[in-house]
Order: C-alpha cells, then structure tokens, then sequence
C-alpha cells in the first residue's frame, strides 16, 4: 500500500513540475512575442557628389558622379525610442548648393520638425540618439534631442568634445548632455534587438547598427562603412577616413557578423537600398 501511494505521489509531483516548466515556457515564448520592434524612415537631406573619388583610396571613380540620400531612422521598441542620425543641417536649405571646392551638392527640402510630425511626433518622444559618426550629415539636427540619451562611443565623444573641435563638430552636439558613453558593441535595450556595432575606421567610433524586427531577416545599417554597393563589393574605403587600415579590418567584422545574422545590409546613402528597405518593410 505504501508503495503504491509512492508512485502515485510521485507522478503527481511530475506532472505538476512538467506543467509548471511548460507554463513557464509559454510565458517565455508570450514575452518574446510581445517584444515588438518596429522602424521608420525618411530623407533628411539630398547629396550630389561631383567628384566621386574622394571615396576611394587615389583616382579610382576619378570623373564620376553619385547621387546619395541622407536618411534618419526611427526604432520603436517597448522600452523607448531611438532616433539614428538626423540628416543634413536645416540651414541648407531646399534650393541646391555647391559649397567650397565643389565636391558635394547639398540641399535639405524639409525640416525635422515637419517630418516627425508626418509621424504624429516631437523631439521630446526619443529617449536615445544614436549618430553613426560625427560628420556634418550625420549630425545636422543632433541638438534637437537635448532630452534624449546620446549613445557614442567613447573615443568618438572626446574626439568631437576636444578643445580642437568646439567650434566645429562640437557644435553640432553641444546641448547633448545626457551621454552615455559606450566602449564597443552596446544591446541598446537589453534584448538583442536593437544593437549598436563598433565599427571604427571612417571616424575613430564609428557604428553601424543592428536591428531585429522580427521579420524574415534582421536589418544592418552601414552608417558611413560604405558609401556605395561598389565601395562595399572592393572594400574600397575613403581617402579621407580616420583610419584606412582599421576601416577594413571593420569591414571584415561587418560582413562576417552580417552573415553570422543572416543580415540584410542597408547602405545608408544608396538610393537604391533606401526603396529596398521600403519594400523589406512592407512584406
């Protein structure tokens, strides 16, 4: 008798542990499901470049022309908003310009604030901004955000803060002061759905930036990595980068990681991929 009241005991005891572990399974899958990432994107800024070798290592495009995009990026996650780099300063202007020596035609046909609000949204809706890297169309309406996180990379903060540098890139993020300085790859919401990659190079903290929207594939944005599908097919890095050799060895780690992930890569300044991802979005 006793040994019977053992075994029944005992598969009550299994039973009860079976459940509750498959009760805690389904919460699981419950709270994966209910972790929705979702993105928006528009133009903030048109760019001609007339002399397209400065995007190579010596003449290579020498006479060539290409017409790049300017985009910001918004990510909706359940623990806040993040904006990814605001486009070209507003004081361009709509009508074209051709500054300095010539190699860049610049215009911006709409300011930031009119665009947010095509998505029912102000500046004070963002808890993070993240800029790929600290050049002028990348940065042009950072100070909007001055209630926002700034997330950056460590070297790349006191690079743009320098004394050297106030007046210039400094200007651009001076009312920044929320910083939360980072020191390689940063899981922005602690989930792996939103991740800011290192890739150093073009500046010296240079990210890209790695999202999960639950769709078929996850999404790569390049910041500055690469300008172009050709830049991207040769590795062919800027003249002007911080650092060339550091830039491919960026490249390397980009592409493989962006394999490991299954990845599509969105090049942030290719028209071509901006429609792309138009379509990626929508399926």
């Amino acid at each position: 008798m006793k040994k019977i009241v053992f075994i029944v005991l005992s598969l009550v005891l299994f039973t009860a542990c079976k459940n509750e572990k498959k009760e805690a399974k389904a919460e699981e899958t419950q709270e994966k499901e209910e972790v929705k990432v979702t993105l928006q994107f528009f133009n903030s800024g048109d760019i001609t470049v007339n002399k397209l070798e400065v995007f190579s290592e010596g003449d290579l495009y020498k006479g060539e022309s290409k017409v790049f995009v300017d985009p910001t990026y918004i990510i909706t996650h359940p623990k806040g908003k993040l904006i990814w780099d605001t486009g070209l300063p507003e004081a361009i202007g709509a009508e074209p310009v051709t500054p300095g020596d010539g190699t860049f035609t610049l215009s911006r046909k709409d300011s930031l604030k009119n665009q947010l609000q095509g998505l029912n949204l102000t500046y004070n809706d963002f808890d993070y901004i993240g800029i790929s890297h600290s050049h002028f169309d990348h940065t042009g309406t950072a100070n909007y955000f001055k209630n926002a996180t700034w997330l950056v990379q460590e070297n790349e903060y006191d690079f743009i803060t320098s004394e050297e540098q106030k007046n210039g890139l400094g200007a651009a993020v001076a009312a920044l002061t929320n910083v939360k300085k980072l020191n390689g790859d940063y899981d922005v919401f602690g989930d792996g759905t939103v991740i800011i990659k290192s890739t150093p190079g073009h500046t010296i903290g240079h990210q890209s930036l790695y999202l999960d929207l639950g769709l078929e594939r996850p999404i790569l944005l390049t910041g500055d990595l690469y300008h172009f599908d050709e830049n991207r097919e040769n590795r062919v890095a800027p003249g002007f980068n911080y650092d060339i050799p550091q830039t491919k060895v960026s490249m390397n780690d980009f592409e493989a990681f962006a394999k490991e992930k299954n990845a599509e890569v969105i090049i942030q300044h290719s028209p071509k991929d901006f429609e792309r991802l138009k379509t990626i979005l929508k399926s």
